[in-house]
């Protein structure tokens, strides 16, 4: 696997850079922002200003204008600036030209997700896609990115005779790539033949964008102990759970949250364990409430899912966070009946978008977690009923002890 960046060996001092286009609103570009500054916050860098250009279209050299790559120089003058993070993928050229006109190391969101990947990656299957990403990501940026390869551990191959040391390291990255898809592929083999094992059993998978609870409501359903930090990408590698309900058995999975501007060659090493969702009977689509943009986390999560060709599966939207939700929407001088009121009609929206199919809980507090559990219940017995139509109860069906 690369070498780490350098995010996670030291704290680095960060400047944020967006670039607002002009089909988008000044609102927007700031939360998009405001993520950025969670993920540098997550790969442990802390944020010190943040710098937003609007432009009809990125400039090609630099991204943004050389006014704009003045003003950061200046500000960071003596301010020990040891990062640049641009928003927006940057080509291997732009980065280059960045560094050299600010005389600061400079990355992209692409990058800084990548960075967080490979700190995260614990099993050998998740590290082999985030390496296989990562030189995704450095292939077509091999021109003008050698300081940028430096940082990330430079050692890519030795020079052969005869060739450019450009043309040298594409190939020896071609082949690295080639390498890990087969490994990839072996690794595949073994999980499919896994969830082969796992027979008959309805298969449940918690979906939902990063941060937003999956693994807190992960052990609360099958009492387990999976990794939950208020960190984006806590958890990168699929865990899965079998979860009994009143004799009725079924296959509990977490997997990887989405997040806007995912980069593709990311979704592409992932989709072995994104499988785990299209494989799956029903989705239980996790919903941080609190989240003031929630809505568009929501439309992020239904689009990639309509991409992965899972848009049709049944779903159940768990609204999260409810306690927060509250807290942010409801000052403590608000009428009870009037809080309640509003309240009601949360609720008949969402229960009317998602057909009745919806559960508003806290996890943190265990609110109406029982009222999940019968929710959950109910769908995988519906299941059950159309998968095994012959079968005249839920003991009748022989699920042994297959490995999960």
């Amino acid at each position: 696997m690369l070498e780490k960046s350098s995010l996670f060996q030291q704290a680095e001092r960060a400047i944020l850079v967006g670039v607002g286009l002009k089909e988008q609103k000044d609102l927007q570009v700031r939360e998009y922002l405001e993520e950025l500054e969670f993920l540098a916050t997550t790969a442990g860098a802390t944020t010190v200003k943040t710098f937003i250009q609007k432009l009809q279209h990125p400039d090609s050299k630099t991204y943004i204008g050389k006014g704009k790559l003045e003003e950061i120089k200046q500000y960071a003058a003596g301010k020990d600036i040891s990062l640049l993070i641009f928003d927006d993928e940057l080509s291997g050229a732009q980065i280059g030209n960045i560094e050299k006109a600010v005389n600061i190391k400079t990355i992209d969101r692409s990058d800084l997700i990548l960075d967080i990947f490979a700190h995260r990656a614990k099993t050998a299957q998740a590290k082999a896609q985030v390496e296989l990403a990562q030189y995704q990501y450095i292939l077509p940026r091999l021109r003008g990115m050698w300081k940028h390869l430096e940082r990330l551990g430079g050692g890519i191959g030795t020079r052969g005779p005869g060739e450019s040391e450009i043309e040298t390291d594409r190939r020896i990255v071609r082949e690295k790539i080639n390498l890990l898809r087969r490994k990839l592929g072996e690794i595949e083999k073994q999980a499919f033949t896994q969830r082969k094992e796992r027979g008959e059993f309805i298969r449940v998978a918690l979906v939902g964008y990063t941060n937003v609870g999956k693994s807190t409501l992960m052990n609360l359903l099958s009492k387990s102990e999976v990794l939950a930090e208020n960190k984006l990408f806590a958890t990168l590698d699929t865990t899965t759970r079998k979860i009994v309900y009143e004799n009725t058995p079924f296959l509990l999975s977490d997997t990887v949250g989405f997040i806007r501007k995912l980069p593709h060659h990311l979704i592409e090493s992932f989709k072995s364990t994104l499988d785990e969702v299209k494989e799956s009977d029903i989705l239980m689509h996790v919903v941080d409430i609190s989240h003031p943009q929630y809505e568009d986390q929501m439309k992020v999560v239904n689009t990639t899912l309509a991409e992965l060709g899972c848009a049709d599966k049944p779903m159940i939207t768990i609204f999260n966070k409810m306690d927060q939700y509250e807290d942010r929407t409801f000052d403590e001088w608000l009428e009870p009946e009037v809080k309640e009121n509003l309240l009601s009609e949360l609720y008949k929206r969402w229960q009317n978008e998602t057909r009745s199919s919806c559960v508003f809980v806290s996890a943190t507090q265990r609110r109406e977690i029982d009222k999940l559990r019968t929710t959950i219940l109910n769908q995988v017995r519906e299941m059950y009923a159309k998968r095994y139509p012959y079968k005249t109860g839920y003991q009748s069906i022989d699920y042994g002890n297959q490995g999960i």
